[in-house]
């Protein structure tokens, strides 16, 4: 599970900024990246599989492949948005996992204490229209919120934690996961009407 106190020195320069002065060579710049962004995308990978041990491999695969295609002719685009081609990096990561992984335990049987569940709702993104759920703090509230996510299509589910976890917008959505911009719209409002309901009485 990685750390939740990423570093903020160089806090005043930005996402691209720093993606090309690691794509010049200063391994530092790669290191405040790595601190500003690994909690959220570990959070949208284990919201995504539940299972812990899976979200952290895929946590390290992601970062291995910003790492990789940061530099060369194929890597980063200054024109990109960097948290959107780095949550694009880690959807296509989750497509080729449930390609070809077999079932695993849900995180409910995971064994995890009740930090590790709280840690999975401590934040959701302001624009997610869940502002509520930022204050779950019991073992119930977290294991109540993990099943409404769980009870969703993969697809709705998908869109919602790429908006809640990455803010992505709905356009940014609808290119990472290959679909118009009204499906896109589409799946984030079905995803969210369920969620309501189901999460009723912690509103």
């Amino acid at each position: 599970m990685p750390s939740a106190d990423p570093p903020d020195h160089a806090a005043i320069d930005s996402d691209e900024s720093l993606m090309l002065r690691y794509a010049a060579g200063d391994l530092a710049a790669f290191d405040v990246l790595y601190g500003r962004h690994e909690l959220r995308v570990w959070r949208y990978l284990l919201r995504s599989v539940r299972v812990q041990a899976v979200a952290d491999d895929l946590l390290q695969d992601v970062w291995f492949a910003v790492a990789r295609q940061g530099v060369g002719n194929a890597g980063y685009r200054p024109t990109a948005r960097f948290t959107t081609w780095l949550f694009t990096i880690a959807h296509h990561r989750l497509v080729d996992h449930f390609r070809t992984a077999r079932p695993h335990v849900s995180i409910d049987g995971h064994g995890g204490g009740e930090d590790d569940e709280n840690s999975l709702i401590n934040t959701l993104a302001a624009d997610s229209g869940f502002g509520p759920l930022r204050q779950l703090q019991s073992r119930e509230q977290a294991a109540a919120l993990m099943a409404a996510l769980e009870q969703l299509p993969a697809e709705q589910r998908e869109a919602f934690l790429l908006q809640a976890e990455a803010g992505m917008s709905v356009e940014e959505i609808a290119s990472t996961t290959g679909v118009s911009f009204e499906t896109a719209k589409s799946r984030l409002r079905y995803a969210r009407r369920s969620l309501r309901q189901q999460l009723q009485e912690f509103a």
